[in-house]
């Protein structure tokens, strides 16, 4: 039997939105079937040091016209009824605009649990102040190269929060001034590639996001678009070791909720995802998604690139100054 044409992605979106009125067949998808829910232990290192904390991952909302708000919700609802202890956020909170911040509020405030975050380029580019505040009005803690110690429960974790690598705004150091080495530390990163350099450093599990998981997954077209031609060493899912080896440590990197251009997402490694980890448990005791990977070779911004790509965040800046915030 032959399929249906898939309809454009505009329609797609103005279906989950539930805008549409027609009724062939794609335009009955429930936005919580397009989400993935998956889950992973923690490294072997916080066994001894933490007693199932339950973590929700959240990443690339990208809220704004690409991505419908009933999507959105879908992903709120999922994460909430994961009753997590956290649920952290690894930037790109909005999508090339400020026309949506009321709505990036509305959907923080819908988190039961407590939420931290970090920023990602596309919030550098809409205005990363802007974004900021609207995330602070939805409650959620923004971490700018900063540490904080949370209590979950009656039990101690350390969050270091880096800023956003790929606009040049991450600062290691300043990110883990006074990181104490007697807690168990969970980084995040809008960018996942830089987990190489908080391993060595007492953070033996990051959080990431930035590719989602190249959206196109069949053929494994994702390690070539994002891998070999954007440079990331690091494209979907878990890499690393969670063994607890001094210096070594664990990446996870999310494929994310929203989008940026197109909402078309295909194969099952590019599903939307919303990520549980069960902190405290034994690697290799639950039933997750998928083993450890090796990255694929990468190749890292030259300091010209990432000076530039910063330069670039000012000229949006000044633009916005110039004609109005709301571009």
């Amino acid at each position: 039997m032959r399929r249906p044409t898939p309809p454009p992605p505009r329609e797609f979106a103005e279906a989950l939105s539930g805008d549409a009125t027609t009724d062939r067949p794609w335009f009955r998808k429930d936005p919580k079937s397009t989400i993935a829910v998956r889950r992973f232990a923690g490294p072997a290192s916080y066994r001894d040091q933490l007693t199932g904390l339950r973590i929700v991952h959240l990443t690339d909302l990208h809220v704004g016209r690409v991505t419908p708000m009933a999507v959105q919700e879908a992903a709120v609802d999922l994460a909430n009824a994961e009753r997590p202890d956290l649920v952290v956020i690894t930037g790109d909170f909005v999508c090339h605009s400020q026309k949506y911040l009321d709505e990036l509020t509305a959907v923080m405030k819908r988190l039961t649990a407590p939420v931290m975050g970090v920023l990602g380029n596309h919030d550098y580019w809409s205005g990363a102040d802007e974004v900021r505040r609207a995330l602070r009005k939805g409650g959620v803690e923004v971490l700018d190269n900063a540490n904080t110690v949370v209590t979950l429960r009656h039990q101690q974790l350390q969050v270091v929060g880096l800023d956003d690598a790929y606009t040049g705004h991450a600062d290691r150091e300043k990110a883990l001034k006074g990181l104490r080495g007697d807690l168990p530390t969970l980084g995040l990163s809008h960018i996942a590639e830089e987990a190489d350099r908080l391993w060595p450093r007492g953070v033996p599990f990051v959080l990431a996001g930035h590719t989602h998981a190249g959206q196109i997954t069949l053929a494994r077209l994702h390690e070539l678009a994002i891998g070999r031609l954007a440079g990331h060493k690091y494209v979907h899912g878990l890499y690393g070791s969670r063994k607890g080896a001094a210096g070594v440590g664990a990446v996870y990197v999310g494929a994310g909720i929203g989008a940026a251009v197109m909402p078309l997402r295909i194969g099952e490694r590019g599903r939307r995802e919303v990520t549980v980890f069960e902190l405290g448990a034994e690697p290799g005791t639950l039933d997750e998604h998928h083993a450890e990977q090796a990255p694929l070779p990468g190749r890292a911004p030259s300091p010209e690139l990432t000076a530039k790509r910063k330069a670039n965040v000012l000229k949006k800046q000044a633009k916005r100054a110039k004609g109005g915030a709301a571009g």
